[in-house]
């Protein structure tokens, strides 16, 4: 994991410009860089993980100082942890690209429809920011959730958790969490690994808006059955916070299971001929 980045390595990866992020360590003391010996800052990987907490907060309505003392009061990034900073962070990942929101929707489809035709009871997981967006599309993943050992999907639900007959179990976001600014289909199974992660980058398009689907996101996908691992156990973490016993049940199906076996080029090969007729299809 990279521990050693430039202010201008940091501005690249949260969207946030170089001089607001001196400006918020000058007024609220925030982030706090280590200096090198020449007096350049240097920052971690924990610090864009707060910076990007700062902004999902601001996202969600909060001011500047709000989101600065709400995200220092909650802890570390080990008490809201990233789904998508837990494949991003690690070194030799897939590459983020920039993506519109249309784009990820049509590749969330591949990915769900490749996991149907082929994963056998694999552990699922999905976040969606907001329950209406989860709604749209809710009849897929409750035909993911009757082949899957566990299913389980992240929101802005009005309950902590829910278990709707059929369906994955539902859990709510909280106001601290950074999943309620991230995009994650993650299918993990003996035979299929996959999994979309994105982060969304603030912007002018609100969520639901007119142009909803030009909303932008930093976005990475992986057939890599490590990194796909990875994102599974922190997603089991994050439903373990609201419900101690599925996330007990479902970290214990993570450990007792085989990575997947399927040779990546063919995996790989059936996965982008169907993103890329989605793509198409988005397109018309």
């Amino acid at each position: 994991m990279t521990t050693d980045l430039a202010i201008k390595d940091v501005a690249e990866r949260t969207g946030i410009a170089a001089g607001t992020i001196r400006m918020w360590e000058q007024r609220y003391g925030f982030p706090v860089p280590e200096r090198t010996a020449s007096g350049y800052r240097r920052y971690t990987e924990d610090d864009v993980d707060a910076l990007r907490k700062v902004l999902a907060l601001r996202h969600r309505g909060l001011s500047v100082p709000a989101a600065i003392s709400r995200a220092q009061d909650t802890g570390g990034v080990s008490d809201h942890p990233s789904i998508y900073a837990a494949v991003a962070a690690q070194d030799g990942g897939a590459k983020p690209q920039t993506l519109r929101k249309s784009t990820l929707v049509a590749l969330s489809k591949a990915i769900e429809h490749e996991a149907l035709a082929l994963a056998a009871a694999p552990v699922v997981f999905g976040a969606f920011q907001q329950e209406r967006f989860y709604r749209v599309v809710e009849q897929r993943w409750r035909r993911l959730a009757l082949h899957a050992d566990a299913s389980a999907v992240f929101a802005d639900f009005e309950a902590a958790v829910r278990r709707p007959a059929g369906a994955p179990v539902e859990i709510q976001i909280g106001m601290d969490d950074v999943l309620g600014n991230e995009w994650a289909v993650v299918i993990d199974a003996p035979g299929y690994a996959a999994c979309l992660l994105a982060w969304e980058q603030p912007g002018l398009n609100e969520p639901g808006g007119p142009r909803d689907g030009d909303r932008l996101f930093e976005a990475i996908w992986t057939i890599d059955a490590e990194a796909t691992r990875r994102a599974a156990q922190v997603a089991a973490r994050l439903a373990g916070r609201a419900d101690p016993a599925l996330g007990e049940r479902l970290e214990e199906l993570l450990a007792d299971r085989p990575l997947a076996l399927e040779e990546p080029v063919p995996a790989l090969t059936a996965l982008t001929n169907r993103m890329v007729a989605y793509l198409e299809a988005a397109n018309r």
